[in-house]
Parts: structure tokens; C-alpha cells; sequence
């Protein structure tokens, strides 16, 4: 039998304390026996309310305790930000982030009086000139041709859902984010965890592929074909991602321990219930930069002809650019590249990862898209970009460096109600999104949250149109970093396009010095045949050995 958990104690204790004071006044009638049932009668139908209402999944999980923090948030902005959201280096997403996620994913007014609540004159504040003639936008559905040419192209859209595994969230948080997907009309991520039941609920889906090869791998854990084909060719899967690396941990593999390892998981992940499931850092499919070419096509030719692309966190210049060396060698290429910058998020990950390995987004993406500028292939490889992307300006902003679509995660779970209690590695989520606690996550209300997710993108994408609108662009692919202007000093404003260097088309091609030092340093010893450091790596390394 299984144990009242501890989280309904103030519940508990208020239905005991309502049956004392009712035999008391039942036995020995008084005030204070009545005063005592009226107090305690109160706290149990508040509690009874709280656990049969779908729409507040913390008040679900926490009866009566819940109020104490929405009491805490109703005393103003000086409260809540000392008691429950308040701005240090630990929190992970501005106070700005949040409250556009939270109020666009209830459909609460997102208008503030008053003017702007930033600092215009502080260095690093960032923002788009608008224009004396507003170009009109009539719809805000914006869409991007993945895979033109091939047999089974896709039309993303500019804001999807970023890759979080079943496992990591729950079986509920999955479901509304699928049935989001479908109900919004944008893609949903699965995460290297494979395709569970509740990611076919009818949304659209790009199936992560990672090391692990969870859901097309064999009984020693390598890339198995046939489970691939049997999982890709089905119409819910739209395109395909091989996971070479993730913002948030780079360069690291995982254990899932045998205990968390269900019957319900194994089948979802093709791996035995009950036994460690180990994701290793690197994959077996494929060891130099050709034979990733060579895995995407075969991919390709698996899948009936979907999309298929890959997903890095970019670290070593020159492992990048043997990829892309690679796509000029094989006269191959991914259909789209989506990156990660090394501000991504996770349920779990070592510290000092966190916090000091990967490349930030503007970085790593500019440093993608100045590649496939200069290799001449920025017209054939699509680029989605993800890192803390959750406003309009910040797609605008991602957009503008060069992205042609962005990925969301914590936008997505702000609006399934995650409160960043940042308990996602603790199986203790009180918002029930990030739990394998089948009482905790049952809370979470799917069709409620459904719609939650699906009004966030929406009324992003809405807010998108507008600024574009503001700007004199009618399509967010109009965006250039021309557009988007930097505080460098309280006396300098410089816009993105004088602060970055930009390639040239085919630049690299044509050989010669670029205006950016890192090609300069490693594209020309960058080798198609090896991931290994190139002969300017070597010697300098020499060098410092003598």
C-alpha cells in the first residue's frame, strides 16, 4: 500500500481537524468548537476544490499549500521576487522571459503602461529601429520549405518545440506538447528518448536520433535499420535529427539507472526493463566527418525520402568545419542543421558543463551560417537555433544572425506551468511537467495545457508579426542583423551588422584570407576524412611542449 505522500499533509490535517471540532460540537456545543469546525470546514473544501480542479496542476499536487505561494505573488512585485522568482545568477530566465511565456500561454493581457521597465542606457540592451512606413502583415503563420527537392519535404514553422525526451518530462507534460503541436500547426522535438504513445497524438514530430539510438537500436545498442525504417516512414514523423551533441552538456553521454527504467520506457527506448540504459558520448553509426555524409543520405533513403539533418553544440572550430568539408567532398549535405547553443537547458547535467563548456548561440550560429555562406551551401542547409529563445525579439534577434526557424524548450514548459523550481533531476516537480511520479505528473490537466501551449505560440508568432510589421518587413526571413541595434557604451550604439564579421558567398571557396580570424586558422587544415585536431593544432601544442 502506498504512502499518503506528504505534500497532502495540510489536506489531512484539515479534514482531521474538521471531524475533532464536528464530534466536539456534537458532544459539548460551544463557540470555540464551532469556531474550530467553521475554520477547518473552510481549508477542507478549499482542499477538496484544489484536487478537483484541472487548471492550477500545482494546487492539484499541493492541496491548501499551494495558496501560500499565489498569496505571496498577490503582495506585489517586491514580494514575489524575494520569495518566488526572484532575479539572481542562479535563476536561469529573466523575470521579462517569464512573464511573456506565463501571461501569453493563459491569454492574459500582456500590455504594460508606463513605458519600458529596462535600462535604455545600459550597455548590452538591445533593440529593432522601426520604420516611418509599416509594412501590413496579414497573417502571422510564417513558414520555412525544409528539404526542397527532396521527395518528402516540410513546411516549419518559425517556432517549434525543442527536444525533450519522454523520461525527462512526463507522460502528461509529453501529450500537451504533442496535442499542442497539432492544435498550433508546428513540430514537436522528441528528444534521443524515441517515439512514446504520447508523442502520437497527432502533432507533428522531428525524431531525435542520438547516441543511444533509442527506438532503432539493436540488443547491443548500435543503429538497427530496420527499426528505423518501421518508426520513420509513419506520417507523424516529418524529418529526421542526429544528436551529435546538446547545448547544455556537450561532449557527455548518460546512465538512465535500471529502477527508472519501466516497462513503459523500455518499450519506448527498445532497451530491457529494469537494466542501466547507457547513452554514450559518441556515436557508433559513424567516426569521421564523411561517414556522417554517408549516414544522413542512408537516413534519407530509409525514411522515404524525409528530411534529415543534425543537431550540434558547436566546440572545435575545425570538427565543424570537417563537417563541412565533408558536404563538398560527398557533393551530400544535411537538409538543415540546427544549433545549440551552450546556454540550452537540461533536467540534469554536471555543474562545471553547465556553466563553462559549449559555445554560446550568437557565437556558435554565427559561426554555422558564415560557414555555409562561404562553402556556398547557405542555400541548400536550412539552420534552426535554440538557446533561452523564448520572446518574439528573441526569434527576431536569432532570425537576424542567420537562423531560418528557432526551438523553444522553456517557453514550451513556462506554459505547461513549470515554475523553475528546478527540481527536474529530484523526480519532485510540483508542477508535475518534469516527473516519472505517475501521481505528480497525472495532475497536469492535458487538454487544458494543450491549449496553453498552442496560445503561446501562437500569440508569440502574433507579437513576431508585429514588430516585423513596426520594422517595414513582411516576412521574418527579411530580418538581417542590420536590424538589430546594441548598446555597446552609455555613448555607442553599433547594430549586429558593424559588431560581427560576415562572410562573403563562396569565400571560402575561392581562398585567400577571410575577415574572420577563425577561418583564417583552421579551415584550411580542416580534414573531411578525420575529426582530429589539424596540423596548425599539432604544432602549436608542440610548441608549447618545448
Amino acid at each position: 500500500m502506498h504512502r499518503l505522500p506528504r505534500r497532502y499533509a495540510s489536506y489531512v490535517l484539515s479534514l482531521l481537524g474538521l471531524a475533532v471540532s464536528l464530534t466536539g460540537l456534537a458532544s459539548a456545543p460551544s463557540w470555540s468548537w464551532g469556531l474550530g469546525a467553521l475554520a477547518f470546514g473552510g481549508l477542507t473544501a478549499l482542499g477538496t476544490h484544489d484536487l478537483l480542479q484541472r487548471r492550477h496542476t500545482i494546487s492539484r499536487n499541493y492541496p491548501i499549500t499551494a495558496h501560500l505561494r499565489y498569496l505571496l505573488e498577490s503582495f506585489g512585485p517586491e514580494i514575489r521576487q524575494y520569495f518566488i522568482q526572484r532575479d539572481t545568477e542562479e535563476v536561469p530566465f529573466s523575470r521579462e522571459q517569464r512573464s511573456l511565456a506565463y501571461r501569453r500561454a493563459k491569454g492574459t493581457l500582456d500590455k504594460q503602461p508606463f513605458g519600458s521597465l529596462r535600462d535604455m542606457q545600459a550597455p548590452g540592451y538591445e533593440w529593432i529601429n522601426h520604420s516611418l512606413a509599416p509594412a501590413p502583415i496579414g497573417d502571422h503563420d510564417f513558414r520555412v520549405t525544409v528539404g526542397a527537392g527532396r521527395l518528402r519535404p516540410y513546411a516549419a514553422s518559425v517556432l517549434n518545440i525543442s527536444a525533450m525526451s519522454f523520461g525527462a518530462l512526463s507522460a502528461n507534460a509529453i501529450s500537451a506538447l504533442n496535442d499542442g503541436a497539432r492544435r498550433g500547426g508546428f513540430y514537436h522535438d522528441t528528444g534521443e528518448g524515441g517515439i512514446s504513445p504520447y508523442h502520437r497524438r497527432g502533432g507533428d514530430l522531428v525524431w531525435e536520433i542520438g547516441s543511444g539510438y533509442f527506438g532503432c537500436r539493436d540488443s547491443d545498442g548500435r543503429f538497427d535499420a530496420e527499426r528505423f525504417r518501421d518508426a520513420a516512414i509513419t506520417d507523424a514523423v516529418k524529418m529526421i535529427e542526429i544528436k551529435l551533441s546538446q547545448g547544455a552538456k556537450p561532449g557527455h553521454g548518460g546512465i538512465l539507472p535500471g529502477a527508472k527504467v519501466t516497462a513503459e520506457i523500455a518499450a519506448t527506448r527498445g532497451v530491457p526493463t529494469g537494466q542501466d540504459v547507457v547513452s554514450p558520448a559518441a556515436h557508433s553509426a559513424f567516426a569521421t566527418p564523411r561517414e556522417l555524409i554517408g549516414f544522413i543520405q542512408r537516413l534519407r533513403e530509409l525514411s522515404g525520402g524525409k528530411p534529415v539533418g543534425i543537431k550540434l553544440a558547436i566546440g572545435h572550430p575545425w570538427e565543424w568545419f570537417a563537417v563541412v568539408k565533408a558536404m563538398l567532398a560527398e557533393g551530400e549535405h544535411p537538409d538543415f542543421v540546427v544549433v545549440d547553443g551552450g546556454q540550452g537547458g537540461t533536467g540534469a547535467a554536471p555543474l562545471e558543463f553547465v556553466n563553462r563548456l559549449g559555445m554560446p548561440l550568437t557565437d556558435a550560429l554565427l559561426l554555422v551560417h558564415n560557414t555555409l555562406v562561404g562553402a556556398g551551401l547557405r542555400e541548400r542547409v536550412h539552420v534552426g537555433a535554440s538557446g533561452k529563445v523564448i520572446s518574439a525579439f528573441d526569434i527576431a534577434r536569432t532570425l537576424a544572425l542567420g537562423a531560418d526557424w528557432c526551438n523553444s524548450a522553456r517557453g514550451f514548459m513556462f506554459s505547461l506551468g513549470c515554475i523553475q523550481a528546478r527540481t527536474c533531476h529530484t523526480d519532485r516537480c510540483p508542477s508535475g511537467v518534469a516527473t516519472q511520479n505517475r501521481l505528480r505528473g497525472s495532475r497536469l490537466d492535458i487538454p487544458l495545457k494543450a491549449e496553453r501551449v498552442a496560445r503561446f505560440h501562437g500569440r508569440t508568432l502574433e507579437a513576431l508579426a508585429e514588430m516585423l510589421s513596426a520594422a517595414g518587413l513582411a516576412h521574418p526571413g527579411d530580418l538581417g542583423p542590420e536590424h538589430v541595434i546594441r548598446r555597446v557604451s552609455r555613448h555607442e550604439v553599433r547594430s549586429l551588422a558593424t559588431l560581427f564579421d560576415f562572410l562573403a558567398p563562396n569565400e571560402l571557396n575561392e581562398g585567400g584570407a577571410c575577415r574572420h580570424a577563425v577561418f583564417n586558422d583552421y579551415w584550411d587544415d580542416a580534414d573531411a576524412d578525420s575529426f582530429a585536431p589539424p596540423a596548425s593544432v599539432v604544432r602549436l601544442r608542440q610548441s608549447k611542449l618545448v
